[in-house]
């Protein structure tokens, strides 16, 4: 499975593939959705980086009253907030509009860097700096600067990079009631994110991301996607054509440090709410031989994975069955959203 997809990966980079994908259109959904932009200047670590520095973000909630609970979510690199509110199928894809009709609410941000939010010097936009801003978001989103709302119960929730910086800042801080990590283990596959990133990554100034920074930030090659973050055999290739539409970039220092003290270094053990990891079964970053990690099954996975928390985490572990990297734009995502929801109805009362 790595091999094939490895290959692909090469073919698909040499063959040079080209130009921007026009991007679906959103259906109407029910959920109620509004985008807020908040000031992160009070970090003396953002502070250095844009004056006034901002992060953007959409919430969504649910028809009627909104609930006291809300959940914090933040992309992976090379993503933005539309990882999380694909603009195809929402019905289907969408994780804030599916979480909004199961009367969930959900705050999605572009983490500093990507979509809306401030877009800094790349050089100084460490996982440190990316968790102190979200650590502000969370004090926003307590004392109703969202929304109007001042939510009681705050989870954090992350994908890939963005699940390194949620372990950061959920162990830095202590802010938050629960964490959920996606597409991530402790113990990454080192050749296939090597050859990856060597053949799959371009300068974001030379694509077709909109807004790109400094040369330090990266985005991947058109055609790159499909076998980084998917496996096909459980993926629409309309929902691959609008996650290359909407890709973002990411920060060569910030994904540096994001994989060695976000992930690699057990943060996690600082981290003392429950926690849910969740993974899918055929990620060929994170999972498999060449990861050290054995994502076959939940059980097995979270017995290599239990060192790495402490007891007050209560660790969770949830597999996606034949889904790649990106779990939440799978076919059968609707099964890792359920699964989501039970957890937290289980472990945090929510």
């Amino acid at each position: 499975m790595l091999v094939r997809k490895l290959a692909v990966l090469m073919l698909a980079c040499v063959a040079g593939l080209t130009g921007a994908v026009a991007p679906p259109t959103a259906s109407a959904s029910s959920a109620n959705c509004s985008v807020t932009t908040l000031p992160v200047n009070s970090s003396s670590v953002v502070r250095l980086l844009t004056t006034p520095a901002v992060i953007s973000g959409q919430l969504c909630v649910p028809d009627g009253a909104v609930p006291s609970a809300v959940q914090l979510l933040v992309h992976g690199g090379t993503y933005n907030r539309t990882y999380w509110d694909l603009p195809y199928q929402p019905d289907q894809y969408s994780y804030q509009r599916d979480m909004a009709e199961h009367g969930y609410a959900t705050f999605a941000v572009d983490v500093l860097g990507a979509g809306q939010s401030s877009h800094p010097l790349s050089l100084p936009l460490t996982v440190w700096a990316e968790a102190e801003a979200l650590h502000e978001v969370i004090g926003q989103l307590r004392a109703g600067a969202v929304g109007g709302t001042r939510f009681g119960k705050v989870v954090i929730v992350g994908h890939s990079v963005g699940s390194g910086i949620v372990a950061s800042e959920a162990s830095t801080y202590k802010d938050v009631d629960g964490v959920i990590l996606t597409g991530v283990t402790h113990i990454p596959s080192l050749p296939a994110l090597g050859l990856g990133a060597a053949l799959g990554l371009v300068p974001a100034f030379l694509s077709s991301v909109q807004n790109p920074g400094d040369p330090l930030y990266f985005t991947t090659k058109p055609g790159a996607r499909g076998p980084l973050f998917y496996n096909t055999a459980d993926a629409d290739p309309d929902v691959i054509a609008a996650d290359e539409a909407t890709k973002d970039q990411v920060s060569v220092p910030g994904m540096g440090t994001v994989a060695v003290f976000g992930i690699v270094v057990p943060v996690t053990l600082g981290i003392d709410v429950p926690v849910l990891q969740a993974v899918g079964q055929d990620d060929v970053l994170f999972c498999g031989l060449l990861a050290l990690r054995d994502c076959s099954s939940a059980s097995a996975l979270r017995a290599q994975e239990a060192p790495f928390y402490s007891a007050a985490a209560k660790l969770s572990v949830y597999v996606l069955p034949d889904a790649g990297h990106s779990i939440a734009l799978h076919r059968n995502a609707g099964d890792y959203r359920d699964a989501t929801r039970a957890w937290l109805v289980s472990q945090l009362g929510i």
